[in-house]
């Protein structure tokens, strides 16, 4: 496990020193990767203690204010035990693809869906998300609120903050 997180951080750190050096030819586009917390609602918060996430996002500038995003990740929910049922950690890849719209000049709303992909002893398969947001940008720095929803066997909700930083 800790070896392959340690590749993901590897081969996002070489995406994002590409991405960098190419940024002169590529003005309407960029890549970087991203930090995320997740706080449980619902039932998932029944059964999970908040969570933690990395991965690599992008965007590309479509028309004035309106940009085409996209991640994919990794986020881990530790299960929690309750009344002697223990329930399993929730290790999950989700993949979003969305639309962000500048409001104004730093700040931004988000709506993204995609599908994620439930690994491990916890509700293994895919299934579905959406993830509204709002958010700020300033340079390359960007900070999001926001809820995501994923659909599988139930709806597996959690608030979350996501920080990054774009090249």
């Amino acid at each position: 496990m800790k070896r392959n997180i340690l590749a993901f951080i590897a081969v996002m750190l070489t995406v994002c020193i590409g991405a960098q050096q190419s940024q002169a030819q590529l003005k309407r586009f960029s890549i970087g990767p991203y930090v995320e917390a997740g706080f449980p609602t619902g039932d998932f918060s029944n059964s999970h203690k908040p969570g933690f996430g990395v991965g690599l996002g992008a965007d590309v500038k479509l028309v004035a204010g309106l940009t085409a995003v996209g991640s994919v990740g990794f986020m881990y929910f530790k299960g929690k035990t309750d009344n002697n049922i223990s329930y399993a950690s929730a290790k999950v890849i989700p993949v979003r693809l969305g639309l962000r719209y500048n409001l104004v000049s730093i700040l931004y709303v988000k709506a993204e869906g995609g599908t994620v992909n439930f690994t491990g002893d916890y509700n293994n398969g895919m299934g579905a998300l959406f993830a509204p947001g709002v958010g700020i940008r300033l340079l390359g720095l960007d900070v999001e609120g926001k809820y995501e929803a994923w659909f599988k066997d139930g709806t597996h909700g959690f608030w979350g903050l996501k920080a990054g930083y774009n090249f």
